[in-house]
């Protein structure tokens, strides 16, 4: 598939993250109390500030670069742990199309690819950890086994988010093995992971309307 993808649509996806993700502010911080800080929605919406902040005064001239752009707003915005992966998996996308005015279908599922690479060096987190990484490797391969099948992108997407959902669901029965989370020990059994819930929110606002066919 070498469809392109209009850079307003990228513009438009990030602006309706950031509304989730304020939206949803006090929903993920209820979940990260049971497990760890309490501070997963406080980051987030921090985060996605900067980001409309950012998006405001920023055409896009350089996909890569812009995506850097967006990630270093975030990490100095929220320099908390999640926010410091949420930039690094911007920052980390935005790598493998540098230098391009704008991206093909293609290009969407390598930027996916090394988002969730980025997060899973910096957090040093491995699947089953019970981590956003758990939702988003699942949505990672659909995701770039659609595109590779010629899917259309919004199939695509669907298909991205209920491997997702099911990434989280899988690991919410599991014990935390990552940070503050982990302290916490047995009581993290049943919990859902903030920052899984976090990522099915980002997918759901990036499909709009669509979401609603699950």
């Amino acid at each position: 598939m070498s469809d392109f993808v209009p850079n307003q649509a990228i513009v438009g996806a990030i602006r309706r993250i950031s509304d989730a993700l304020t939206e949803q502010s006090e929903y993920l911080t209820k979940l990260d109390q049971a497990i760890g800080d309490g501070d997963a929605g406080i980051t987030l919406s921090k985060a996605a500030a900067a980001l409309l902040e950012y998006v405001a005064d920023r055409p896009i001239e350089d996909v890569g670069t812009w995506f850097a752009g967006a990630g270093m707003a975030i990490n100095r915005a929220a320099p908390s742990t999640l926010g410091t992966l949420t930039a690094t998996a911007l920052m980390s996308a935005g790598k493998v199309v540098k230098g391009k005015p704008d991206i093909s279908v293609d290009d969407t599922a390598l930027m996916f690819e090394a988002a969730l690479a980025g997060i899973q060096h910096r957090g040093k987190t491995k699947l089953r950890d019970k981590t956003i990484v758990d939702a988003m490797h699942p949505a990672c391969e659909a995701y770039g086994t659609a595109i590779a099948d010629g899917t259309s992108l919004e199939d695509a997407g669907l298909r991205t988010l209920r491997a997702a959902e099911a990434g989280r669901d899988r690991v919410t029965p599991l014990r935390s093995q990552i940070g503050r989370a982990s302290w916490v020990g047995e009581r993290t059994e049943g919990k859902v992971d903030p920052g899984c819930a976090a990522f099915v929110i980002v997918l759901q606002a990036i499909l709009g309307d669509r979401a609603e066919e699950l």
